[in-house]
């Protein structure tokens, strides 16, 4: 996924109202832009911290730009539009990088399933049956350590999609928790049960009930990133 037009950089002044961020611009502009993140962003949110945006021509847009990319207090680069994660997926499934989902032969985006009004990311289909996934941008990482967490924030929302990928496992149809992992340096995922735990047990038992938890690196730059490789699922 390359970025076109190319982004361009600032510095973070402060993030507000969830969705909002001030910047200046590398030519002393000051901007409000969207900030396309509902969690709570820890570690990537230092005030003066190099980040890179897109720019909007859309008379329609109250905002001029989109935050893309930012740079942790850790000297990693962490995309933390979280709407970049699907079409990320979505580009490597196509493309054969994920090699336990390779052989389907139709996919399906955003479908309803379950019984708590629920869309699944992505369906695949394949000869033997379907695959329901669920996939979670991975952007939480820690000082002196390679293992990335999820989630940042407390979520009742990503608890409720592992009970539903559980139910489907349960009753024999495939499903998988995939967390595309949007943060250099890392080289393992693991739960963030101290933030949590709710959501650490949810996935405990995904797993025992044989929900298939995998986890991609992308490889990222100001130009463009791309999944490139799996990393292991820490309990």
């Amino acid at each position: 996924m390359r970025f076109d037009p190319p982004l361009q950089e600032g510095r973070l002044l402060q993030r507000y109202k969830r969705f909002l961020a001030d910047i200046e611009t590398a030519d002393g502009q000051q901007l409000t832009i969207h900030c396309p993140n509902t969690g709570s962003m820890l570690n990537c949110l230092s005030p003066g911290a190099r980040l890179w945006f897109s720019r909007s021509n859309d008379p329609k847009r109250k905002l001029p730009g989109t935050w893309e990319l930012v740079e942790t207090p850790q000297g990693r680069l962490a995309c933390i539009n979280t709407n970049r994660a699907n079409g990320l997926v979505e580009e490597a499934l196509r493309a054969g990088v994920i090699s336990e989902l390779n052989g389907f032969t139709a996919l399906r985006r955003e479908v309803r399933f379950g019984t708590e009004n629920s869309r699944v990311d992505f369906v695949l289909e394949f000869a033997a049956g379907p695959a329901y996934i669920e996939v979670k941008s991975v952007t939480l990482g820690f000082a002196d350590s390679a293992v990335a967490a999820f989630p940042d924030a407390r979520s009742e929302r990503a608890s409720k999609h592992l009970r539903e990928l559980t139910r489907l496992a349960e009753q024999g149809v495939r499903a998988l928790q995939l967390y595309c992992v949007n943060l250099s340096g890392v080289e393992a995922v693991r739960p963030a049960a101290e933030i949590d735990a709710q959501y650490a047990s949810a996935l405990a038992q995904a797993r025992e009930a044989g929900v298939e938890v995998l986890a991609y690196a992308c490889e990222l730059s100001t130009s463009a990133i791309r999944l490139v490789r799996p990393l292991p699922v820490l309990t």
